[in-house]
């Protein structure tokens, strides 16, 4: 399963926020199996939602978008969303249900704006806040609290499921140019994903679905770097 997550907010473009719900759901996603090939941010502006939504759901088998919900000014994930879909926004009297039986809310106590979605999705109920979300044909839209995010994403897990992946690194004093050769090698010899990653010293991580062929690339490797003394 190929995914891709869209978080939208001018305050994580402007460095107001810090981005942590996508690197949580990157990490929630990869263990399902699934690979996250996009993460895009975009600003609070409908046309920018709508495109990259267009464009992600074609593409992808799901998408993921966070963010933005809500009745005030600058929440237009939804409206983005649905003219991504070509669908009307509307009032979801499921959504007010929810909320004044189960969410321990009066209708005066909420907000005009309050349980809009697009026409014809599937209601989130938001057991941590206000804002419902919801998913339209592959595009799951949830809040971008971490809180509500988190408890809505659980919700909704079990319709993300892909071929589980095996991880092992390998830590190498060389610096990252002296190993291109010997990481070439091995990407011919194993069927497995090669990333190399710089710090203090040089991470090699090696990915994919065949366990055995995952261990022994990172073997392979280990056997012939000057590793890292513990």
């Amino acid at each position: 399963m190929r995914v891709a997550v869209v978080t939208v907010g001018d305050e994580l473009l402007v460095g107001e926020t810090v981005d942590t719900n996508a690197a949580w759901l990157g990490e929630r996603l990869r263990d399902r199996g699934v690979t996250v090939e996009r993460m895009t941010t975009v600003p609070d502006r409908t046309a920018d939602i709508a495109r990259v939504v267009n464009e992600y759901h074609a593409d992808y088998d799901a998408v993921v978008v966070t963010g933005g919900l809500g009745p005030t000014h600058d929440d237009v994930t939804v409206e983005g969303v649905a003219a991504a879909f070509g669908r009307d926004v509307v009032r979801s009297e499921e959504a007010i249900e929810w909320l004044t039986e189960q969410g321990g809310y009066s209708h005066e106590e909420l907000a005009d704006g309050t349980g809009e979605v697009p026409e014809g999705s599937r209601v989130l109920p938001n057991h941590e806040g206000v804002a419902p979300g919801c998913v339209v044909e592959n595009c799951y839209v949830l809040p971008g609290v971490p809180a509500e995010m988190k408890r809505m994403f659980a919700e909704v897990a079990e319709e993300f499921a892909g071929e589980q992946r095996h991880v092992v690194t390998v830590d190498a004093t060389e610096p990252e140019s002296a190993l291109l050769d010997r990481m070439a090698t091995v990407r011919q010899l194993f069927p497995v994903t090669v990333g190399s990653y710089p710090g203090e010293h040089v991470t090699v991580r090696f990915e994919g679905t065949d366990t055995e062929a995952v261990e022994e690339a990172a073997t392979w490797l280990r056997e012939r770097v000057d590793p890292v003394e513990e």
